[in-house]
C-alpha cells in the first residue's frame, strides 16, 4: 500500500507546525551586518590599492630571497 499526502504550506507556516523558532528578524540582522561589512571592505577590492598590496609583498619577497640566497653563497662549503 501506497500513501501520498502533499501539504501545501509556506516555510514559515511549516516551521510555526512543527514547532521551530521564528529566526526571520535574527537572518535580517546577520544579513545587514554582512552587507555593512562587505561596503566597508570594498576599497580593498580597488584595483590600485590591490597593486599596493602586491607590490608591498613582492619588494618583501624579494629582499628575503636575495638575503636567502646570499646566505646559501656565504654558508656554502668552498670547493
Amino acid at each position: 500500500m501506497k500513501l501520498n499526502i502533499e501539504i501545501d504550506c509556506t516555510p514559515a507556516e511549516a516551521r510555526a507546525f512543527f514547532g521551530l523558532p521564528d529566526v526571520t528578524v535574527l537572518n535580517d540582522h546577520l544579513v545587514a551586518e554582512m552587507q555593512k561589512r562587505m561596503d566597508a571592505n570594498m576599497a580593498a577590492m580597488q584595483p590600485d590599492e590591490l597593486m599596493k598590496t602586491w607590490t608591498s609583498f613582492g619588494a618583501q619577497a624579494q629582499d628575503q630571497f636575495r638575503r636567502l640566497m646570499e646566505a646559501a653563497v656565504t654558508g656554502a662549503p668552498k670547493a
